[in-house]
């Protein structure tokens, strides 16, 4: 199998578009190499004062750590002055991040810098969530309706996973691409090419310690996977939850499997945040022959209202996924 570069692999694909200036191509490999600089401080993070806490409270109420701060500041600086975006928007931001006026562009990137923070301490599996819409707005700075936009217009989507490798997963709607990072080389190359979910399934990732807390339909659909229930067929899969959004989802994607964080009783919402995580892991998901849903409709087509909209979730195999639409259909109403 010839090597293939990340590069070379958006190159090439570039050519498959005569109209294409190379814009696009361009800020996907600054994503790139803006992973590639997260990814060296993930790997040293027991080893310098990048762990532990910086004492702020991020927009989501939670307390940030050092190399989430750090994480967010290379995504922003990384495709500032690129002349490729008019705007962002950030899971650990407030407001929307302006580009300067001479440095406007024609892309909206929005991004998890650090997915999982909380598992830093104990050297499990974190990473960073994009996507990639174009912009509403004609001319100027990029406004708030640029960024709250359906996941059906999403361009591009993908995600990093920083483990005992490094891996960059992506789609610009013609499948979905892995890539791992050679650290002597220090590229990323092709090592996962049209990635499909594997079916038959064999693993679902919930947090069952807040089963308690979950609806009848719910409650009956992890039964069911769990080969309790007794409504055909059962697959009775393992359950495998990590606790880190992107590792569950990578590796549902790589093994087959679903992901489910319902909507919560006590608040009757969900966690996941619909613009930095459950649209573009869905747009991912569906790339792969899979589906996103919360439960009732696909994530994708819901028009986000604000920046730190959040969602229930369930992602994986299109077929499971459709399972649990149909348990809280039957349970729920």
């Amino acid at each position: 199998m010839p090597v293939t570069t990340i590069e070379r692999f958006i190159l090439d694909q570039q050519r498959t578009y005569p109209q294409a200036t190379g814009v696009f191509t361009n800020l996907l490999y600054d994503i790139a190499l803006a992973a590639k600089i997260i990814a060296r401080e993930t790997t040293h993070a027991g080893l310098v004062d990048i762990l532990g806490k910086v004492g702020q409270m991020n927009v989501q109420g939670e307390e940030q750590m050092k190399l989430d701060v750090f994480a967010n500041q290379v995504m922003v600086r990384a495709n500032s002055y690129t002349g490729r975006l008019a705007v962002m928007a950030s899971e650990e931001m407030e407001d929307i991040v302006c580009v300067p006026e001479e440095s406007q562009g024609p892309y909206v990137l929005v991004f998890d810098p650090l997915d999982g923070s909380s598992n830093i301490d104990v050297n499990v599996s974190i990473g960073t969530i994009f996507g990639i819409y174009r912009r509403v707005t004609q001319e100027g700075p990029g406004e708030m309706v640029d960024c709250l936009q359906p996941g059906r217009n999403l361009l591009a989507a993908g995600y990093i996973i920083y483990g005992s490798s490094t891996m960059m997963v992506y789609s610009t709607g013609n499948g979905v691409h892995g890539f791992t990072l050679e650290p002597s080389l220090g590229e990323f190359l092709l090592s996962h090419p049209s990635i499909h979910v594997p079916d038959p399934p064999k693993y679902y990732s919930a947090n069952q310690s807040y089963e308690r807390y979950w609806s009848e339909g719910v409650v009956r659909f992890t039964r069911w996977l769990q080969g309790i229930d007794g409504e055909e067929p059962c697959p009775t899969l393992s359950g495998r939850y990590i606790g880190s959004l992107v590792a569950d989802f990578h590796r549902n994607l790589l093994k087959g499997g679903i992901f489910y964080y319902p909507a919560d009783q006590r608040s009757n919402s969900g966690k996941m945040r619909l613009l930095y995580e459950a649209a573009p892991l869905t747009f991912l998901a569906e790339q792969a022959g899979g589906l996103g849903s919360d439960g009732r409709q696909s994530i994708l087509d819901i028009v986000p209202s604000s920046l730190h909209q959040r969602t229930p979730l369930f992602i994986g195999n299109r077929n499971l996924v459709e399972k649990a639409r149909h348990f809280l259909e039957k349970y729920d109403g």
